[in-house]
């Protein structure tokens, strides 16, 4: 990985003696259009700690340390072709003291309440970023999961919530990403099903959320028959990277096949561009950007 360091010291000592610096830096960020000349978007991203899941591959604790994690973040985000990135209040308000977001879309995550693992993770609630928030921090959007269980009560909560975010990000005029799953409990743990019938139902329920769909955008998986699962919706639509299982390349390969399709406009990745098995995030992030934009690394 790049020799890039983070200074977390420095970061506590601002966040103790001048807590008002965060919201000053927020209003004089620089900002950019959402959508680059060739309308492609390539954002990393970093909301799973806040829902507990810190787990990559075969190491549970991976995301764990907060240095690691920046570290990371920073070298991915200097990367050329990277556009933005997705996260929760406290890993952007980091990256903002850090002056890794200058110029960059960022998109605050919502809903982290539905804690991997417990009783109530398909009532997840917003414990994040509000639409308001996003409008008065600068941000370009908003993001949610959006699980569907039906055998789970918890998900009418949810898909409420969601409508409503959706309703308020469109009225303030930003992008709502909608990342929605046809989902099941089995032994107390929460399944998402990753066929094309499940994630075809889950796209029309989640392209219906809020009053306006004008702003909706979708984040989606990469699963088998995928040019059939896109003709289910026309909404601009990121596609994920989740936590990599198998060789980088068959990965890369499937991401490329997958921006071909008409409605797809880019990656939102995290733990496969910042935890590569051969720990080199920039050569990994390359490697994205310019499947994403090409040419441009």
């Amino acid at each position: 990985m790049s020799s890039r360091s983070v200074d977390t010291a420095a970061l506590t000592e601002v966040r103790a003696r001048e807590p008002e610096r965060i919201g000053a830096l927020w209003e004089e960020r620089a900002l950019r259009p959402l959508l680059p000349t060739d309308g492609r978007l390539l954002l990393v991203a970093a909301d799973h700690p806040a829902r507990a899941a810190l787990g990559v591959r075969d190491d549970g604790m991976a995301m764990a340390s907060r240095s690691d994690l920046l570290a990371r973040l920073v070298t991915a985000l200097e990367r050329p072709g990277v556009d933005g990135v997705l996260g929760t209040p406290d890993v952007l308000d980091d990256l903002l003291l850090l002056g890794a977001l200058e110029g960059k879309v960022v998109i605050g995550s919502m809903n982290r309440g539905g804690l991997q693992g417990s009783a109530w993770e398909l009532d997840d609630r917003f414990t994040g970023y509000t639409a308001r928030e996003v409008q008065e921090r600068g941000l370009d959007g908003g993001k949610m999961l959006t699980r569907i269980a039906l055998g789970d009560a918890g998900t009418v909560a949810t898909l409420e919530a969601c409508a409503a975010a959706v309703t308020e990000l469109s009225a303030l005029r930003r992008m709502a990403m909608v990342e929605p799953f046809w989902s099941v409990v089995e032994d107390g743990r929460v399944r998402n099903l990753l066929d094309p019938e499940s994630m075809i139902r889950a796209i029309h329920v989640a392209s219906a959320l809020g009053a306006s769909s004008a702003h909706t955008w979708l984040k989606l998986p990469v699963v088998d028959d995928l040019a059939r699962v896109m003709d289910a919706t026309t909404l601009p639509t990121l596609l994920l990277g989740g936590d990599p299982q198998g060789e980088p390349r068959e990965t890369y390969a499937a991401w490329g096949r997958a921006l071909g399709l008409p409605a797809v406009r880019g990656l939102v990745v995290g733990r496969a561009l910042l935890y590569p098995p051969d720990a080199d995030v920039a050569a990994a992030v390359d490697i994205a950007a310019d499947l994403v934009h090409g040419g441009v690394a």
